[in-house]
């Protein structure tokens, strides 16, 4: 009954679901360890950053270049800050016991003792940075030689919260903190990292460093569980569909087997057309038949048959 099987069609069916069954399976696995990898990350960078506040500060050129173990450190740096060249980095969030609120970073540039300018963040101000009442209230940077120290933080790219890429802001302004974007500004080179100071000079507020990309339980994370479940669900699907298709064919080949024949086949047209024929052949036969009486009635007692039993008659009526 399960010959079928052997058909070139079930061939087809069989290897498509040898293959694609392991290799779902091995997808979904892969993803899911991505996911275990990146918690395993965030944990590890919480860590360090709870040891990276209470740990002394480093030289920062002994923390370059950042990566997942060295972002959050605390850096500290010597120099002189450019007060020609302060800017403010609009539209940023600030997460503390008040909630969440929209305002801007202060951002100087620190030229150090080895040439190269440090970005450092000074603070954050609730407001707007293109309002000249909240701008009012920035506090100039500390003129002289000053020792600066800070979380130490990678280069922000397109992907960062509060990145606004796409330029067409006010003089003063910039919307990516990144060495990139500020070899235009400056004529003097820049370090790719910057720092957020711990202690701000009132009234800033401090900005609390971020994870390092990719170490934390970010949007990419919880893709990658998601394409988890994705994977195994076309596992799922592919063992339903080769099931489906078994029990149909196998169902046919048992009514094959008895000598059912499906309705809709070529034998019920056939039938109908011999049904029809049938009628029609009993209808001549009737219609044949009824002109045979009629025949015969004619015949025995038509006309012709009155007129001769009317001469009799009168015959024996001249006999007597």
């Amino acid at each position: 009954m399960y010959r079928f099987l052997l058909t070139p069609r079930w061939w087809g069916i069989n290897v498509f679901a040898v293959l694609a069954i392991p290799l779902c399976i091995f997808m979904g696995s892969w993803q899911l360890s991505r996911f275990e990898d990146r918690v395993q990350s965030h944990q590890q960078q919480e860590d360090r950053s709870a040891r990276a506040k209470a740990a002394a500060a480093r030289p920062l050129e002994r923390l370059l270049p950042v990566d997942t173990v060295t972002s959050g450190r605390q850096a500290s740096a010597r120099g002189r800050y450019d007060t020609a060249h302060q800017l403010l980095v609009p539209s940023r969030t600030l997460k503390d016991k008040h909630g969440e609120r929209q305002g801007f970073y202060v951002l100087d540039l620190l030229r150090t003792d080895g040439g190269k300018a440090l970005p450092v963040v000074r603070g954050w101000l609730p407001g707007d940075a293109g309002a000249k009442a909240d701008t009012a209230k920035v506090p100039a940077p500390p003129k002289g030689e000053v020792t600066v120290t800070g979380a130490l933080q990678a280069s922000e790219n397109q992907g960062t919260d509060g990145v606004q890429a796409g330029g067409g802001l006010p003089r003063g302004q910039l919307g990516m903190i990144s060495a990139a974007s500020l070899v235009n500004i400056v004529p003097y080179e820049i370090y790719d990292a910057w720092i957020t100071q711990t202690d701000p000079q009132a009234p800033l507020h401090a900005v609390p460093p971020v994870a390092a990309e990719g170490s934390g339980l970010d949007l990419k994370a919880f893709q990658n569980l998601g394409y988890t479940g994705e994977w195994f669900v076309f596992a799922g699907f592919v063992v339903f569909m080769w099931f489906r298709l078994f029990r149909r064919d196998a169902e046919a080949a048992k009514d094959a087997a008895l000598g059912i024949v499906p309705e809709g086949d070529g034998a019920g047209d056939d039938g109908g057309d011999g049904a029809g024929v049938s009628v029609v052949a009993s209808a001549s036969v009737s219609g044949g038949a009824d002109r045979g009486d009629g025949r015969a009635d004619g015949r025995g007692g038509g006309p012709a048959a009155g007129r001769g039993e009317g001469q009799g008659e009168a015959a024996r009526a001249g006999q007597a």
